[in-house]
């Protein structure tokens, strides 16, 4: 199932998931804007992870004392998505 979610206080504006909703895994992730390279290595590396492992591994992760980063938003938007499903 895909899933839209707009973020907040990054330079990324949206990040785009596909989750394999039976197996609770990430099918693919991809973002619009930011940081072009170091996105699409997060995207790589999560692509076949469950969705808490990834929670778990990003969540609080923070950019230039922003408060939050872009893979912080992912697991934002993970969280979301897990009350959905």
């Amino acid at each position: 199932m895909d899933f839209v979610y707009g973020t907040q206080g990054v330079c990324s504006r949206q990040i785009n998931i596909d989750i394999d909703e039976t197996n609770q895994t990430i099918n693919s992730v991809s973002f619009v804007g930011g940081c072009n390279g170091n996105l699409k290595g997060i995207s790589a590396l999560v692509k076949g992870k469950k969705i808490d492992e990834v929670i778990d591994t990003l969540k609080g992760i923070d950019c230039n004392f922003k408060g939050t980063s872009c893979p912080d938003q992912l697991a934002r938007a993970l969280e979301d998505i897990k009350e959905e499903i």
